[in-house]
């Protein structure tokens, strides 16, 4: 596993990396840390600039583990798709085939831009098996995406499979995403970055992806980047998630860290 970031231990929350030009203030780093456990959570963020010259961390040895990306996936996932020309634009059309998919948001025709948003399962699963095994193995293996692993079902491996990355590593990956260093056509990138954005306002605008892997245990992710008048920040979050009723905690906690850290 290659190492992504250089950490220095600052109280619970690793404040900078060893190129850094600022850190947390004490209070600040108290405050992202109450966050999680006032909730009794079981989690890790990851909070960086994208030249990597600041990083926050919640919980190293956590943010260095490994999980099923769920679907966060679906970010790489629809790069591989516009690649691939198996979709031609965020208004490429799924056409729906009358069964029920297990939620009624998924009970319809489907855009690639609507697909991400409600994170419809069946339409990447269909995408899956167009681009095929030995496809995903070789861009994963290129993109350097987590342990790199598909195993043997190629519309299931992000969601309980063989494929795992870590906090640390989603970081690396949105890094290159946000700074167009992946091997991707740029236009598909913006095409990427305009779907994921899931929240605008006066101060901020809020790009992200969540995901929910029911492995034992159960994990819940928020993944993306938000942009401010004064720049841009990467996040990694994910979480162990013990009920249902935990799942909007994945949000929640990453917006108020970001809130307390000073960046929105």
């Amino acid at each position: 596993m290659r190492k992504l970031i250089r950490y220095s231990v600052f109280a619970i929350v690793i404040a900078v990396s060893s190129s850094a030009t600022g850190q947390v203030t004490s209070s600040k780093t108290n405050a992202v840390a109450d966050l999680f456990l006032s909730r009794d959570i079981i989690a890790t963020l990851i909070v960086a600039s994208p030249d990597g010259q600041v990083v926050h961390v919640y919980n190293e040895s956590r943010s260095i583990t490994r999980f099923s990306p769920a679907s966060t996936f679906k970010i790489p996932n629809t790069l591989i798709a516009l690649e691939s020309n198996i979709v031609e634009s965020k208004d490429t059309v799924f056409r729906w085939d009358g069964e029920d998919k297990g939620l009624q948001q998924w009970n319809s025709d489907q855009t690639l831009e609507s697909a991400l948003k409600v994170s419809c399962v069946w339409c990447y699963q269909e995408i899956a098996r167009k681009v095929g095994s030995k496809k995903y193995e070789a861009v994963l293996a290129q993109i350097d995406y987590g342990n790199h692993s598909t195993g043997s079902h190629v519309d299931l491996f992000w969601l309980n499979g063989d494929l795992r990355i870590s906090a640390a590593e989603q970081i690396e990956f949105l890094r290159r995403l946000y700074n167009y260093e992946l091997p991707f056509r740029r236009e598909h990138v913006d095409v990427l970055k305009d779907i994921m954005q899931v929240e605008t306002n006066a101060e901020y605008s809020l790009y992200a992806k969540s995901g929910w892997a029911t492995t034992t245990p159960q994990v819940g992710w928020y993944v993306g980047f938000v942009e401010t008048d004064t720049g841009a920040w990467l996040f990694a979050m994910n979480m162990q998630v013990d009920n249902r009723a935990q799942v909007g905690l994945r949000k929640e906690l990453t917006v108020a860290s970001l809130q307390v850290l000073g960046i929105i």
